[in-house]
């Protein structure tokens, strides 16, 4: 090894990585994100029927009748994958496994007050948080009810004459309505509020890649962090003892 190798050998800097999300958890983002894109780009020429686009992409029944279809393949891969995320959290839960930290408490709206202090330069600290903030949280749970809307309207649209059997016939009307409004809140929701949040404030690539550095752990999820620790610091201190 030359001098130069081992100079550059010795600056060589381990970075330590923290485990954020599991590989079931990045698969069911995925899935998401590609069952969602689908949906809003079949699903807006439909409603938007006025459009000049619109009706060059919707020109003939045959055209019609394949973006239905494409509509309603990513429909089931998402209700499937809703499903899914429900039943592993019920299982859980009755396992008593099921962490509470995704689930709003009052701590989330301190936190927010908190923050808007700092963003008004009325306190010099940023809250701390835990392995989700608020904002992550509000995120979630957005998306969660979203997603369960889009889904119930979506089932009544696909199949009114039975849904109508024992409902009223202005459940369908009110459906489309609903499910197209929601469909547009949530694209929007996502574009400004989640890609500001995790690709221009900072470049987030955890729900990717499962890991998070020592740095971003300190910074961004400081409660996490020293709670993770400290758990480590215990193993060790019991591992010492034996």
């Amino acid at each position: 090894m030359t001098a130069k190798q081992k100079n550059t050998t010795a600056h060589v800097k381990e970075e330590k990585m923290f485990l954020r999300f599991k590989l079931g958890q990045r698969w069911e983002h995925l899935i998401l994100i590609l069952s969602f894109t689908v949906l809003l780009l079949t699903g807006l020429p439909q409603k938007y029927r006025d459009f000049s686009w619109s009706q060059d992409l919707l020109s003939t029944p045959e055209r019609l009748g394949l973006i239905r279809q494409i509509h309603h393949i990513a429909a089931l891969i998402l209700a499937l994958e809703a499903v899914y995320h429900i039943g592993r959290a019920l299982v859980l839960l009755a396992r008593r496994k099921l962490p509470g930290n995704i689930l709003p408490v009052w701590q989330d709206v301190l936190d927010a007050g908190h923050m808007l202090q700092y963003l008004f330069f009325l306190r010099n600290d940023k809250p701390k948080f835990g392995k989700y903030n608020f904002e992550q949280k509000v995120t979630y749970w957005f998306l969660f009810f979203g997603i369960a809307m889009m889904g119930i309207t979506g089932f009544v649209i696909w199949f009114p004459e039975q849904f109508t059997q024992f409902l009223p016939g202005g459940v369908v009307p009110a459906s489309k309505l609903a499910h197209s409004t929601e469909s547009i809140v949530a694209a929007v929701f996502v574009l400004i509020w989640h890609i500001y949040h995790v690709h221009i404030e900072r470049l987030n690539l955890s729900i990717f890649t499962g890991r998070l550095s020592e740095p971003e752990m300190r910074e961004f999820h400081t409660k996490d962090y020293e709670q993770q620790i400290g758990q480590v610091a215990n193993k060790t201190q019991a591992g010492e003892k034996k």
